[in-house]
């Protein structure tokens, strides 16, 4: 009969998760994860495989969870200006939120990794390449709707637009309050093309 597991599996990813998001992937060390998950090593490799299986495991968890606001936001809202303003209120919400750490975990999880860890940032850059290509999507159907110019520069829009979320997910981790990062996102919707004269 198999050994049943005395720690709830959930609530270790949960700490772990919390740990990558504080300190990032590699800053991150199996002794520190343990620590915080409340498990010894060998609990550890039996119920994850390892740390990078870990660290894909807590990412699908954050997008399932934290981080679900923005795939909500592009699909709910009418058009694509409207889903876009959307992700950028409450990415400054969710960044500079007291309740977990600062920014988010896809931007901020690898961004001083070296070499051995490139397939944890490839992981985490195919997942923002997926967000500004959804940004793009909204911003076309705005373009096909004659809502934008036609000669609309959507990819470049995109961009951009993804660009001023991670610069706000650096600022929340900077210290950067709701209220500061709120001011960008208006900012930001000022570079919003203007609607084409009927």
């Amino acid at each position: 009969m198999a050994r049943q597991r005395a720690f709830d599996r959930e609530v270790a990813l949960e700490r772990a998760l919390l740990s990558f998001w504080r300190h990032g992937y590699e800053a991150t060390s199996v002794a520190e994860l343990t620590a915080a998950m409340g498990i010894r090593p060998p609990s550890l490799y039996a119920a994850f495989g390892d740390k990078r299986r870990l660290f894909e495991e807590a990412v699908r968890r954050y997008q399932e969870t934290y981080g679900a606001f923005t795939a909500r936001a592009l699909a709910e809202e009418p058009t694509g200006r409207a889903a876009i303003e959307r992700v950028l209120r409450e990415s400054a919400a969710e960044f500079a939120s007291d309740s977990h750490p600062a920014g988010c975990l896809i931007i901020t999880a690898a961004v001083n990794c070296g070499p051995e860890s490139a397939e944890v940032q490839e992981l985490l850059r195919g997942f923002r390449e997926a967000t500004k290509a959804a940004l793009k999507a909204r911003i076309d159907e705005d373009v096909a709707a004659g809502r934008l110019p036609a000669d609309t520069d959507t990819a470049g829009l995109a961009t951009f637009y993804a660009a001023v979320i991670q610069g706000m997910s650096t600022q929340a981790r900077d210290g950067a309050s709701h209220a500061a990062l709120r001011r960008v996102a208006t900012l930001a919707m000022s570079a919003w093309p203007a609607t084409p004269s009927p």
